[in-house]
């Protein structure tokens, strides 16, 4: 019994969601999550199927200093190819239709559970982007933490290192959103974001074969990443979690890594580019503090963006956006 509960809904699930008036009463969503790259970052359909490829130039023609009677060399420039692949995320909710006609108000019962496999659908995505790694899960997507690991590689410039040691470490991550720089991707044919079908009901069968009714969701996410020019990409890794002090005495001094991502990131005002800064909980924490030490932080500040409904935390012109998916227990960057 155990086990079927922790897979379907019960009648103990249903009376814990209703008021005394009989009518589902309003969840507070305790494991919801601050993921706003899901908000920021555009989507485009993929141009070869269920992946995207890109051509990136690698080097230009090599021009001559000519002088009369004499030819210069033929040159050309060279390119490379890069494929960022997508994958599916799914999941679906199966509720006892006899369950559903004893709640008081059935669309809104099946809305309560709908509601919580959508946030969790929301939290695997928004984790993916920043951690996923198709080299040990093939059917996962490369998200940007995989990609910027290390400052020996092509794009370890990219790649800048706070200090950390041990496997309590944070990152921020510096990322310019646009159609050419750095973008979600989506299945061509298929639409972006994710999708809810209502199956309605349906026959389905219990462990033993025996067939019931039961009210069917089908939840699908197929996304991707394509960094299209590396550049737009800052990673500040090694942030030991455990170091940070609040006028940056010991630790990682936040100000500091920031001005140097800034002077490494290729575009710095909006334009080619939406440039976002994301960072975890406990470095928007004592970022603020970090904010307050000394007249050079005037650069970090506080101000509406975006529409936004509360002020925001600016470096220069970027946005500092809390991120619950980034993580304040990575391995350490090389």
């Amino acid at each position: 019994m155990a086990t079927i509960n922790a897979t379907y809904l019960s009648l103990a699930d249903l009376y814990s969601r209703q008021e005394a008036t009989a009518k589902i009463g309003k969840i507070i969503e305790m494991l919801a999550q601050d993921n706003p790259i899901l908000e920021d970052a555009p989507a485009i359909e993929c141009n070869m199927g269920t992946y995207h490829r890109t051509t990136q130039r690698t080097a230009l023609p090599s021009p001559t200093w000519r002088i009369l009677n004499q030819g210069v060399a033929r040159t050309k420039s060279r390119t490379n190819q890069i494929d960022d692949t997508t994958g599916m995320l799914e999941t679906w909710s199966q509720v006892d239709a006899e369950l559903v006609n004893l709640a008081g108000d059935k669309q809104e019962f099946r809305l309560s559970e709908a509601m919580a496999h959508m946030e969790g659908m929301n939290i695997e995505a928004a984790r993916a982007l920043f951690y996923g790694n198709t080299n040990t899960d093939p059917e996962q997507i490369l998200g940007l933490a995989p990609r910027f690991n290390s400052t020996t590689a092509q794009n370890g410039n990219q790649v800048l290192l706070g200090g950390g040691a041990g496997s309590d470490n944070m990152s921020i991550f510096m990322v310019g959103w646009g159609p050419n720089t750095v973008h979600l991707i989506y299945p061509k044919g298929t639409t972006a974001g994710l999708e809810h079908e209502d199956k309605g009901k349906m026959v389905v069968y219990d462990a033993s074969n025996n067939p019931y009714d039961a009210y069917m969701d089908k939840f699908c996410w197929r996304l991707g990443v394509c960094v299209r020019d590396y550049r737009y990409v800052v990673r500040i890794a090694n942030i030991d979690a455990s170091a940070l002090t609040v006028d940056a005495s010991a630790g990682a001094n936040l100000y500091d890594l920031l001005v140097n991502a800034y002077w490494q990131f290729k575009q710095r005002s909006i334009g080619v580019s939406k440039p976002v800064i994301y960072a975890p909980t406990r470095v928007m924490r004592f970022l603020d503090h970090q904010a307050r030490q000394g007249n050079s932080r005037i650069l970090l500040h506080w101000q509406e963006w975006g529409g936004q409904s509360k002020p925001t935390l600016m470096f220069r012109a970027m946005p500092i956006r809390e991120s619950n998916a980034l993580s304040e227990a990575e391995a350490l960057a090389a």
